[in-house]
């Protein structure tokens, strides 16, 4: 019981680190449109065409900095690791087919984004899959 939780809070671990990581990175990279968002407010962060020219350049590098960062699977990666976590304290099982899909969905990042942290998130999901084959052995 004690290594399951062991596992399950480093893959929780693991999420919160590459979803608090990939947001600081936006902020360290992409400071100017970050910064408008909290000058304007919420609306600055809505990319908005100027005339029937079509985007401009400072609006599409806005949209691309609300798509890399609150918009990406940041935020959701956190609040991921944070419900394991919390789950693994708490010494209730998370599903395997969780620890499956969050493999699968970061080393098919991995792949199209060589090279990046994404495989460090397929450890995480491996740490979930050997966490509940550990509790169905167990039992």
């Amino acid at each position: 019981m004690a290594s399951e939780r062991r596992l399950l809070r480093w893959a929780g671990g693991i999420m919160c680190v590459l979803g608090a990581g990939h947001l600081a990175l936006l902020v360290l990279l992409a400071r100017e449109s970050v910064a408008g968002w909290a000058e304007r407010g919420v609306w600055a962060a809505v990319p908005l065409l100027e005339g029937a020219g079509g985007p401009t350049v400072e609006s599409l590098r806005n949209e691309g900095a609300f798509w890399a960062g609150p918009g990406s699977f940041s935020v959701p990666l956190v609040l991921l690791g944070c419900l394991v976590r919390h789950l693994a304290g708490r010494g209730v099982a998370v599903p395997a087919w969780t620890g499956w899909g969050i493999a699968a969905w970061c080393l098919l990042g991995g792949v199209l984004l060589v090279p990046s942290p994404f495989f460090v998130g397929a450890v995480a999901g491996l740490l979930v899959v050997l966490a509940a084959r550990r509790r169905t052995a167990a039992q």
